[in-house]
Order: structure tokens, then C-alpha cells, then sequence
């Protein structure tokens, strides 16, 4: 019986949560196939360690801060720091990955380029739908901090935003 449930909450988990973590994953590492990996990582963690779970947050915001903080790993290695986002999207494969998960979203590269603390706010707000109160748990943080840091990042990306739109 046991194993039934498992299985049922590792499909559950990969039904609900699968796409957008993979898209989260790959905001921040900037290659489908290692996001692809980290994501896979994500759910087998979540899954080693559900009985840690203690339903603080919902269970979207504990696994997405599982999957952040594997991709932080991720890119701390040496081999990780040595590949730039250029090279990769050279290749036609990681172009059309990126294209085909950013929907061709012309502020992306921007929100990119902001500083990691305002992009994890942002990625987190609107990319991943979650509250400043899940933001807050997902990245150990005041909900204060959380919201200034949002103001600041909206700040460094409004006259991006007035370029594209206008």
C-alpha cells in the first residue's frame, strides 16, 4: 500500500508542480538540459524528505524552495561558472528552449540581469504565482524585506518595461 501512495505523490507533485519548476529551474540556469536534471533532483529530494515536511507553507512553496536551492548548488560549482548563457544559446536546440520557455518575453533578458536578491523576488511573484508571505519562507526572509526588495526590483525594470511597451 505504501508503495501506491508513493507513487501517486510523486505523479501528483510532478502533474502540479513539474512545469513550473522546470521553468524556474531553467530562469536561473540558462540550460533546459541541466534545469531538466535539477528538476528531476528536486522531486527525488522532496520525495526522500517528505517526512521533514511540517506543512508551514504549502507544499508548492516548500518544494519550489527545495528546486531554488538546488539550483543555487548547481551553479556554485566550478564547472557551472565556466559556461556563459552566450555560448549555450548559440546552438539552435538551446535557442528554441529558451524562446519556447520564456514565451518570447522581451523583459525577461532584463529581470535576468538584476541582481540575484530583486530576481528571485520577481521570478518568485510573478513567474511562480506565489505571495510575498511564501516568498518570505521560500527565501528565509521578512515579508518587509521581501515587498522592498519587490518595489526595488519593479523600479530597475519600469523603463525597461516603457521601452517594450511603448
Amino acid at each position: 500500500m505504501s508503495d501506491y501512495w508513493d507513487e501517486c505523490l510523486l505523479s501528483r507533485w510532478i502533474s502540479q508542480y513539474g512545469d513550473s519548476i522546470l521553468r524556474m529551474c531553467y530562469l536561473y540556469l540558462k540550460d533546459y538540459q541541466l534545469a531538466e536534471d535539477v528538476t528531476q533532483e528536486t522531486f527525488l529530494q522532496a520525495y526522500r524528505k517528505y517526512h521533514t515536511f511540517e506543512h508551514r507553507s504549502s507544499e508548492k512553496t516548500w518544494i519550489m524552495q527545495i528546486a531554488i536551492n538546488r539550483c543555487k548548488n548547481c551553479m556554485r560549482t566550478h564547472w557551472f561558472r565556466q559556461i556563459s548563457f552566450d555560448t549555450l544559446a548559440e546552438t539552435k536546440d538551446e535557442a528554441d528552449q529558451y524562446d519556447l520557455i520564456l514565451d518570447q518575453n522581451a523583459i525577461t533578458p532584463q529581470i535576468m540581469k538584476l541582481p540575484v536578491k530583486y530576481r528571485d523576488v520577481i521570478l518568485l511573484y510573478y513567474y511562480q504565482e506565489l505571495t510575498v508571505k511564501e516568498i518570505a519562507f521560500v527565501l528565509k526572509q521578512k515579508e518587509s524585506t521581501i515587498l522592498q526588495r519587490l518595489k526595488r526590483a519593479r523600479e530597475q525594470l519600469k523603463p525597461h518595461l516603457q521601452e517594450v511597451l511603448w
